[in-house]
């Protein structure tokens, strides 16, 4: 298998999981216990995605040998996540703990490429919850507490949860009425809710739902859409760290 079979083509998943991450870093104390952290969660989520894939293409394939494909993938990015892992984890369950409360909405997605419906709302909604996550994890082991993490978290969980239909009005629905209304109506009511959490988010916030009225229907090339997401995302990591 080429490289580029091992490494998923889903370039706005990389700043879903870069940016909580980075975010709980650095809002507590930076340390080398990140690094292998860092390296399981981004292992664990290449073997979660070839093994959903085995997971889909037994279902859809006519071709038997096409889900083997995804295996040798699959188990190697698996071993390489426990083994960065589970030495981090020895004098920290906790970690386990976490790991485990990401299971169920694992499930959901491996059942929705199972059934071959992964470009559902639902389902990448289910994606972004264990991706906010990571603020809590990586700010509680650089020394943080668990509550202070939480704010940080919901302003992650609103944005990335934005994106989701968002991306959609662009692209795969971008003709949709009822997708460019939803979209809209959910980055306006994030705008009123992150105040809540910090009045400077108010700002990157009314430029999301600014995006989300005047760019979809503009023909936008795939290439800027995603551009545009990685400023939004850099964006937000900027304004979460310095305000919480």
């Amino acid at each position: 298998m080429s490289r580029s079979r091992w490494l998923p083509n889903q370039h706005g998943a990389w700043a879903m999981l870069a940016v909580p991450f980075l975010a709980g870093t650095f809002l507590g104390h930076p340390g080398l216990a990140h690094l292998p952290l860092l390296a399981a969660w981004l292992l664990g989520y290449l073997a979660v995605h070839h093994g959903q894939q085995w997971l889909r293409l037994t279902r859809v394939s006519r071709n038997p040998k096409a889900p083997r494909r995804h295996v040798r993938p699959a188990l190697t990015f698996g071993a390489g996540a426990l083994a960065c892992g589970l030495p981090l984890a020895a004098p920290r369950p906790w970690l386990l703990l976490a790991a485990a409360c990401a299971v169920p909405f694992v499930a959901v997605n491996s059942l929705y490429a199972y059934r071959n419906r992964e470009r559902a709302l639902w389902n990448g909604l289910a994606a972004v919850v264990p991706a906010c996550a990571m603020v809590p994890v990586a700010l509680r082991l650089g020394g943080g507490s668990w509550a202070s993490g939480v704010a940080p978290a919901l302003a992650c969980l609103l944005y990335f949860a934005g994106t989701v239909p968002y991306v959609k009005t662009m692209i795969r629905e971008r003709n949709s009425r009822a997708y460019y209304r939803g979209s809209v109506a959910y980055h306006a009511l994030a705008l009123a809710l992150v105040p809540l959490l910090s009045p400077w988010l108010a700002i990157p916030f009314a430029l999301y739902l600014t995006r989300a009225v005047v760019l979809p229907g503009r023909g936008l090339r795939v290439g800027v859409v995603g551009a545009v997401e990685v400023v939004g995302s850099v964006v937000l990591l900027g304004v979460v760290v310095g305000v919480f």
